[in-house]
């Protein structure tokens, strides 16, 4: 059974180029970007940080805003949470991901 593990994994080696050097090795390989999105109305604030602009502090208030006043019904809805302005909103928009239409909310009329 080792024979046969080590016998596939030089094949594999050899099959991606390994005896060309055409191996990509991982300190010269281009930077990858992930792109993720958060439901604001259901994040948590360690989900809340991971968001470019917003630190311990704001995701709490936007928790806490969530927990007092309700669901955000817009995106916009998140400009009333303190430390969110209009610059801090178009930074973080592109990480958020839609909102429901608001007749999709539960106790809305």
């Amino acid at each position: 059974m080792v024979v046969l593990g080590l016998a596939s994994t030089v094949g594999w080696w050899i099959f991606h180029g390994g005896l060309r050097g055409e191996l990509i090795e991982v300190e010269h390989a281009p930077p990858q970007t992930a792109r993720f999105q958060v439901d604001v109305n259901s994040a948590a604030w360690p989900e809340l940080v991971q968001i470019p602009g917003v630190g311990r502090t704001l995701a709490d208030r936007i928790v806490e805003s969530r927990q007092r006043e309700g669901p955000f019904v817009e995106v916009e809805d998140l400009r009333r949470v303190h430390g969110i302005g209009r610059k801090t909103l178009d930074s973080m928009r592109p990480f958020l991901r839609p909102l429901p239409k608001h007749s999709a909310i539960a106790g809305s009329p």
